[in-house]
């Protein structure tokens, strides 16, 4: 007989499913919860994908015109997990809401594991402003 293991049930704080005209008829599953990110997919055969909180770096919200009508919008999420580096929760309701939830989670996880956040990832020590690589001489 197989032994049970006992494992603590995931707290869900948000979840929603991908819709379509303002209405979750669709196999995509979102969910969030205190340090994780999932995505499910499919029907018969299931997907699944998770992010956590403290890997994602930028999160952006666009809504067009026809998701604008229904109070639909996609949340874009680039993180530095090596699966999942792009993720969009596409047509969820109330995105605006989403997309700060999910910050002040990601936010919060960040915190909780002390990560520094590092806006300058390739190693460049460019403290200025402009877009341009600094040349220390330029007199050669």
């Amino acid at each position: 007989m197989a032994k049970k293991i006992d494992v603590d049930p995931i707290e869900i704080v948000w979840s929603d499913r991908k819709r379509h005209m303002g209405m979750p008829l669709s196999f995509t599953r979102y969910r969030l919860s205190d340090d994780r990110l999932f995505i499910e997919e499919g029907f018969f055969s299931l997907k699944g994908e998770e992010v956590l909180l403290y890997r994602i770096r930028d999160i952006q919200l666009t809504m067009t015109l026809w998701q604008r009508i229904f109070g639909m919008g996609t949340v874009c999420i680039s993180s530095s997990d090596t699966t999942a580096p792009h993720l969009d929760l596409k047509n969820v309701k109330s995105p605006r809401d989403v997309k700060e939830l999910l910050h002040k989670m990601v936010e919060k996880a960040k915190k909780e594991r002390r990560v520094r956040p590092m806006e300058m990832v390739d190693g460049r020590n460019d403290d200025d402003d402009d877009d341009y690589d600094d040349v220390d001489d330029l007199d050669n």
